[in-house]
């Protein structure tokens, strides 16, 4: 082939390339072979731009009118006929594994990625772990005793704080690690080794072990320093709660990147994203103070429910009076009255908090699949 991608020559070489010398030295003005010279060297001289040019000659014109040139044709003919008695090539499956081997396979392979990806694992914990630690210094003991309104907005604050500062840092973190590991999707699922589904529900499934650790470390920092109520089932309450919250985060982050032709693109709608879960969070303007043209914003806004889940469990069943604008009020009551948080429907904040990341991780999957921006 010469440059240009034309063929020159195609057909068999022989003993020491004895056909391929033959062919081009019968072409008039071809300088022959010297002794004991590469044949491979010699063809490139023998055939290059500059020979052409001194020969006025296109070999790949001789080339076509030759007989190897037309004995080609004649075997590709041949061999597009299949031949009576043959069937159509058929396989069972897509794959050769099966959706469950295929994604064994990809939360093997995701194990082994993440366990060698420090600079994306290893700094979310440092992250949280720093975070968690100010955090508690900055409220230290400021759960404990709750007498005003302002001790209770200074405990919501710190939720608030949490939510929003770890929810961003977890969701843009896991942006350019996914934007990699989509290129090395289109490659292997081009190459038939495994579907987007097996390697998306892997994506979503090694990310729970780590989050998973990362909220028990959170809230064992956290919950006794800001001095919170010792008991199990708010204990309970405040892990699942923040368990969730980082685990839709992360989701979110690799929903919006599937959703992106590039890295840059996915951190400008992320942080369109960001600033509407700030918005309709119920911190800054709680929910029953919103419009009420705006406030499906607020009930559909999943930090909104993780601030719900997080205040609710820990104050929500109080009766103790405070002082709310000058005037005596239960807890509970006030929440219920100023947010609109109450503690007998929890349930629903529960069902709530885990349905996110299962719509993020459904709609990731979905989207990961259908949407395929390679340019080749």
């Amino acid at each position: 082939m010469k440059s240009g991608g034309k063929i020159i020559y195609n057909g068999a070489l022989g003993h020491h390339s004895s056909r391929l010398i033959e062919y081009f030295q019968s072409i008039s003005g071809v300088p022959k072979i010297k002794d004991n010279y590469n044949p491979a060297t010699w063809m490139l001289e023998a055939t290059s731009a500059a020979v052409e040019d001194e020969l006025k000659i296109d070999f790949a014109n001789i080339y076509k009118e030759s007989h190897l040139h037309r004995d080609t044709l004649e075997l590709v003919r041949q061999l597009s006929e299949p031949e009576p008695s043959s069937k159509d090539l058929h396989f069972s499956t897509r794959f050769p594994q099966s959706n469950l081997g295929q994604f064994m396979a990809c939360l093997w392979k995701q194990h082994l990625s993440y366990w060698r990806s420090p600079e994306y694992n290893l700094i979310r914990f440092v992250f949280m772990i720093v975070a968690a630690i100010i955090f508690g210094a900055v409220f230290w003991q400021k759960g404990k005793e709750i007498n005003t309104q302002q001790d209770l907005f200074n405990v919501f604050g710190s939720m608030y704080i949490a939510v929003i500062f770890l929810g961003i840092n977890y969701c843009s973190t896991i942006l350019p690690y996914v934007a990699t590991e989509r290129s090395v999707l289109y490659r292997e699922k081009f190459a038939g080794m495994y579907s987007s589904m097996a390697y998306s529900f892997a994506q979503v499934a090694i990310e729970i072990p780590y989050i998973l650790v990362q909220a028990i470390i959170y809230v064992a920092i956290t919950y006794p320093m800001i001095g919170f109520h010792w008991s199990v089932q708010k204990l309970f309450w405040y892990f699942y709660t923040t368990f969730c919250t980082f685990l839709y985060f992360v989701y979110l982050g690799m929903l919006i990147m599937s959703l992106s032709l590039n890295l840059d693109l996915a951190s400008v709608l992320s942080t369109a994203v960001y600033t509407i879960f700030n918005l309709f969070s119920g911190f800054l303007m709680p929910g029953p103070k919103i419009p009420k043209w705006w406030v499906w914003c607020y009930w559909i806004c999943p930090t909104a429910w993780s601030l719900n889940g997080l205040l609710t469990s820990q104050y929500g069943d109080m009766d103790k009076e405070i002082l709310i604008f000058g005037d005596k009020k239960p807890v509970g009551t006030f929440l219920k009255d100023y947010y609109g948080f109450r503690h007998d429907r929890l349930s629903v904040v529960a069902v709530v908090l885990i349905a996110y990341p299962i719509i993020y991780a459904s709609l990731f999957a979905y989207c990961i699949g259908k949407i395929n921006y390679q340019k080749r």
